[in-house]
């Protein structure tokens, strides 16, 4: 496998058990969810679902720790970030770091996830093999300096588990273990797939509007589960752009967020391609 080279896979032979072990667990526990419903566990996990992604992982950890497309105030910065741990995605520097290896070589040897290694591996396989990077905050450093000189977010990213079992006490009692199987079992694992899907789906199905050197493509159904992050083939092509879907029809739902955010003053320097592949420079007032 390609992979096998990557900072990520050390050991790419030996199974992760603790990973497999806690995935397991999550799916387990999803299923018993089915069987708990009620109007108000899944309007709390849905809640939690859209901070979790939309915030956390493609406001966040995606468009605004990875690729700097906007500028935030360090409070700010810190919020999204604990809401891209509720995620269950590993902490801030392990998934800015990994993200940068793959578009630093995606499809190409070293990639972490790329579906050239076959389509379950890019999905799943690849978090459940070699050594726990989670807390490496020095080797992640190499491509996560800016976050490695932040002391929280090297808190955080050793104890990214601690905000979502916070969480799960919370809910435990407010709403009793139905309302934990729905807003932490059910939501995460809903959420782990979807985002996955990015990894997987947009490097297999889809339109090619940018012709880069992968194999991203543009996938509305991984969109609408990721609030804009499966217009992957636009982001491959202009990954500074935290605008995703460049097209009218194409809904970022994350992007119009961080556009009304721009507007109330919460953000600034919101970078935004458009289908002609320009990025207007904003200057900070």
């Amino acid at each position: 496998m390609a992979s096998q080279a990557s900072l990520i896979h050390t050991n790419p032979d030996k199974p992760n058990w603790l990973t497999i072990i806690v995935f397991s667990l999550f799916h387990v526990g999803a299923i018993a969810a089915l069987f708990q419903f009620s109007w108000a566990n899944f309007w709390v996990a849905f809640t939690i679902y859209w901070f979790a992604i939309s915030w956390g992982i493609g406001m966040g950890y995606h468009r605004l720790l990875t690729h700097r497309g906007y500028k935030a105030p360090q409070w700010f910065e810190r919020f999204l970030a604990v809401c891209g741990a509720l995620s269950l995605e590993g902490g801030p520097i392990f998934w800015v770091a990994t993200h940068r290896i793959h578009h630093q070589k995606s499809d190409k040897a070293g990639d972490p996830h790329s579906p050239r290694d076959g389509a379950w591996w890019a999905h799943l396989i690849w978090m459940c093999v070699g050594d726990a990077k989670h807390s490496d905050t020095e080797g992640m450093a190499k491509y996560a300096p800016d976050l490695a000189r932040d002391p929280f977010m090297v808190w955080l990213n050793k104890y990214h588990w601690l905000p979502l079992a916070s969480l799960g006490a919370i809910l435990w009692l407010v709403g009793g273990f139905p309302m934990v199987l729905w807003g932490i079992f059910l939501r995460v694992t809903l959420g782990l797939h979807s985002t996955w899907l990015v990894n997987s789906a947009t490097h297999l199905w889809g339109a090619k509007r940018f012709d880069t050197t992968d194999d991203s493509r543009n996938n509305w159904w991984v969109a609408l589960l990721t609030f804009g992050e499966g217009w992957h083939n636009n982001h491959h092509a202009h990954p500074v752009s935290a605008r995703h879907g460049l097209a009218w029809y194409e809904l970022d739902l994350t992007y119009i967020q961080l556009w009304l955010l721009e507007k109330i003053g919460v953000i600034e320097n919101l970078q935004a391609a458009t289908v002609d592949g320009y990025i207007p420079v904003r200057k900070a007032a």
